[in-house]
C-alpha cells in the first residue's frame, strides 16, 4: 500500500501499489511525435535576423506529453510510437531523462520532427513533416499493442501523419476491442467520431471542437452538455470538455454532470495543457478506484498547473491548484 497526499480533502490516503503501475499499466500512444524548439523574443520581423531572449527543447506529441505528466503525479507509462533518426535518439534520451518508459518502434529513414515554437507577442509555429512510417513498422506497433491486458489504459492522442492510413485508430480500437482495456482517445472532429462505435472509456474534445462536430456555436453549458451526451448515445462512455479560460465540464457514464470553473492564474503557456487534463484525470481515477469526481478535479488542476508553468505540471502544483478549486 502507498500512502499519497490527496489534494481533494486534505487528508492522506492509501491506494494498492499495483493499481496502475505493476498489474496495471497506462500506454500512450503519439504517432509523430517531435522535438519542440520553443523560443522567445520582443518582435518577430520576417526577413530579418532575430534574436531570442528565451529558448526551451523539450520532447514533443500529445501521447509523450500524458506519460511525462503521469509520471510527474507519480504513475508509470510506457510512452509508444515511431522514432527515427538522431532527433528520435534526442528525444529517448529526454524522456528517459523524466523518467519515462518507452517502447517505440525504430525507422530505418529519415528523422522525428522538429516543431519550431515562435512565441513573439502573438505565437508561430513551424511543424516538421515526420518520417514516412511503413506498413512493416505498422505491424510492429500493432504486435506491441498485442500484449496488453484487461485493465490496462490505452491514451490516443493527436494527428495522424499523412504516411499513415486515415483509419488508425479504428484499425487499433478493433484489434483491442473485447480485452477489457480502458482506451482514452484525445482528437478531433471526424477522428473522434468515427471511433465511438469502440465505445472509448473517456474522450477530451475542447468546447470549440465539440461545437464544430455538430456545426453549431456552443454558448451554454446547458448546449455543450447537450452535445456531450449525444457523442455518449454514439458509443463514449465519459466525456470531458475543456474549455481554456472557462474550466471544464465532465459528463459521465453514470449521467452525472460536473462543471469546474478554472483555477486562478497567469497563462504562461498553453501547449499541453489538454494532454495535462488526460494525465491529471487518469492519475485521479486510480489513485481514488475510480471515483469520477476526484478524477475530474484533479483534471482540472493539472492541466490549469502546466498552463501556469513554462513547464509541464507537477504533483505539487497540481495539488497546490486542487485546494483551491473543491
Amino acid at each position: 500500500m502507498s500512502r499519497i497526499y490527496d489534494g481533494f480533502n486534505g487528508e492522506y490516503y492509501h491506494f494498492i501499489e499495483n493499481l496502475g503501475r505493476d498489474n496495471y499499466m497506462i500506454y500512450t500512444v503519439t504517432f509523430n511525435p517531435s522535438i519542440d524548439y520553443i523560443v522567445r523574443l520582443e518582435d518577430l520581423t520576417v526577413g530579418e535576423i532575430n534574436r531570442v531572449n528565451y529558448e526551451q527543447i523539450l520532447p514533443g506529441g500529445k501521447g509523450i506529453n500524458v506519460s511525462i505528466v503521469l509520471k510527474n503525479l507519480g504513475h508509470d507509462s510506457a510512452a509508444l510510437g515511431f522514432l527515427a533518426g538522431f532527433t528520435g535518439v534526442a528525444m529517448q534520451q529526454m524522456l528517459h531523462s523524466f523518467g519515462v518508459k518507452d517502447d517505440f518502434v525504430r525507422l530505418d529513414d529519415g528523422f522525428s520532427r522538429i516543431n519550431v515554437k515562435i512565441k513573439a507577442g502573438r505565437e508561430t509555429e513551424i511543424n516538421g513533416q515526420g518520417p514516412v512510417i511503413t506498413e512493416e513498422a505498422q505491424r510492429t506497433l500493432f504486435e506491441k499493442l498485442g500484449r496488453l491486458k484487461s485493465g490496462d489504459t490505452l491514451v490516443l492522442a493527436g494527428s495522424i501523419p499523412n504516411t499513415l492510413p486515415d483509419d488508425i485508430y479504428e484499425r487499433i480500437m478493433e484489434h483491442l476491442a473485447g480485452r477489457g482495456i480502458r482506451i482514452v482517445v484525445d482528437a478531433t472532429k471526424n477522428l473522434l467520431r468515427r471511433v465511438l462505435k469502440y465505445r472509448p472509456f473517456l474522450i477530451k474534445p475542447n468546447n470549440h471542437e465539440l461545437g464544430e462536430m455538430f456545426g453549431v456555436d456552443l454558448k451554454t453549458d446547458d448546449e455543450i452538455v447537450y452535445h456531450a451526451k449525444k457523442l455518449q448515445e454514439e458509443g463514449a462512455t465519459n466525456v470531458l470538455i475543456s474549455m481554456a479560460g472557462d474550466g471544464a465540464i465532465l459528463l459521465t457514464s453514470e449521467g452525472v454532470f460536473y462543471r469546474s470553473a478554472a483555477p486562478k492564474g497567469t497563462l504562461v503557456n498553453s501547449v499541453g495543457a489538454g494532454d495535462s487534463m488526460v494525465a491529471g484525470f487518469l492519475a485521479g481515477f486510480m489513485e481514488s478506484n475510480g471515483d469520477y469526481e476526484r478524477a475530474f478535479y484533479m483534471g482540472v488542476a493539472t492541466g490549469s498547473a502546466s498552463a501556469f508553468s513554462e513547464n509541464l505540471a507537477t504533483r505539487e502544483e497540481a495539488l497546490a491548484l486542487l485546494k483551491t478549486i473543491v
